[in-house]
């Protein structure tokens, strides 16, 4: 099992920045691909930006430009720089990692953005 805990969301006005990060723990060993999605209210989750463990990003149309996922391979952590943040970006921010055949998902973290 690996457990993800995500800290640093909040509410910021428009053309603002926060920092999203994202702790794994458990058995994390052989984590690969970690990142983030969304959810925002009455939409689906969708995908925001991921990285491998070789740091391959694959970022959202909508963030690109604006965000920028990293990770620390020592520290098991992801993190998600946004900059430039706007009111669509606001939503539940989930972390994701994959692990073998397996997908593990943060509690999720509220990000908020006042125009």
């Amino acid at each position: 099992q690996v457990q993800l805990v995500e800290s640093g969301g909040g509410l910021v006005q428009a053309g603002g920045s926060l920092e999203l990060s994202c702790a794994a723990s458990g058995n994390i060993f052989s984590i690969g691909t970690m990142g983030w999605y969304r959810q925002a209210p009455g939409k689906q989750r969708e995908l925001v930006a991921t990285i491998t463990r070789g740091a391959n990003t694959n970022y959202a149309d909508s963030v690109k430009g604006r965000f920028t996922v990293s990770r620390d391979n020592v520290k098991s952590t992801v993190y998600l720089q946004m900059n430039s943040l706007k009111p669509e970006d606001t939503a539940v921010y989930f972390c994701y990692a994959q692990r073998l055949a397996y997908e593990y998902w943060g509690q999720g973290t509220q990000v908020t953005v006042s125009s």
